[in-house]
Order: structure tokens, then sequence, then C-alpha cells
């Protein structure tokens, strides 16, 4: 039987984060042994059902570094997604600040060349700051696979994420970074 692939999952402080259950139990039922890393904001902010996503992936949510001589807490990734990714991750992760073990994690995975999938999740008021665009486009020459725009997700008025967090893509992400990664784990 050979060893699982490794899904890290980083998590931001966004309204999808409180169904990010779905996306650790689809990577699951697709043979991926799942690790989630949340953003300080997003576990403390209770914006994570943490129970539920430790539940489902068999791991301890992490958003904390390791302390000097703590061995390492989870398996290295073979691919990584950002889901939800906030206006404030993106903005950090495209010019390198690594402030938080989440952004450490993915400015290290760029740099590794991993398979990389990232959804956003934002407003058209944030959407319409020029640094948020610069930013994505940053990440996508860097080589992430940043699933904004027409046929994948696209920012909604100010007021009315909370309407569009069912509707959330998560399998979007999961058939992008499996695709990325190869025919599965």
């Amino acid at each position: 039987m050979s060893t699982p692939r490794v899904l890290h999952i980083i998590a931001c402080a966004a309204g999808p984060a409180a169904r990010l259950v779905r996306l650790v139990e689809a990577a699951v039922d697709d043979g991926w042994d799942v690790c989630v890393v949340a953003t300080p904001a997003a576990e403390a902010g209770g914006f994570l059902d943490v129970s539920a996503v430790e539940a489902a992936s068999g791991r301890p949510v992490r958003s904390d570094w390791r302390q000097a001589g703590e061995a390492k807490r989870n398996p290295p990734p073979d691919a990584v997604i950002v889901a939800p990714m906030t206006m404030n991750s993106v903005n950090k992760w495209a010019v390198g600040i690594a402030d938080t073990y989440a952004l450490g994690l993915l400015t290290e995975v760029v740099g590794l060349g991993l398979p990389v999938v990232a959804l956003p999740f934002w407003s058209t008021a944030l959407d319409a700051h020029p640094a948020t665009r610069r930013s994505v486009q940053v990440l996508r020459d860097l080589g992430v696979h940043v699933l904004y725009g027409p046929g994948a997700w696209e920012p909604h008025p100010p007021g009315t994420g909370g309407e569009r967090v069912d509707s959330y893509p998560w399998r979007l992400a999961l058939e992008t970074v499996e695709g990325l990664a190869g025919s599965g784990p």
C-alpha cells in the first residue's frame, strides 16, 4: 500500500472557513493526508470549527510556530491549498511577509516549487484597492494558481459575503490541486 500524499490546507479568517471541514473531508476521501494550518485570526477569531476539522483530518489544527528544539509537527506537503484566502493574506504573501506560521509556510512552498492553489474570499471594495490585484498577479507570476476571475471565484459586494459562504467552490480548489499534483494520491 502506498503512502498517501500530504496536502496542507492554509485557512485565513473569512466566512467560508466555518465550512472548511467540507474541503478536508473531500480531500481525505480522495486519499490525501491532510494537515490544516490556520492563521491566528482564523483560529482565535472563531472562524474555524476546529473540532470538526481535527476529527476529519485526524490531525491537530496548527497556527503557531514550533518551539526551538521541537520536532516538526506535520509531514512536508506535496501540495498546498490556501482557502479561504483573505485580502490581508494575499498582500502579505505577495511581498514576502512571513509574520505568522501560515504565511511562513506559504512563502516557503513557493520557493520549493510545490503545486499551490489559492481560493480568495473578499469584497469588491477590497478588490478595488490596487494592491490586491497586484498581489494576485505577483502570486500568479510565482506559479501559484489563484482561482480568481470569471469561471473561478469573483468578489462579492460589501456586506454580502455571508450569502456566498455555502456556494464557496471548495471542490474547484481540490480538483485544481489534484490536476497540478498528478492523477491522485
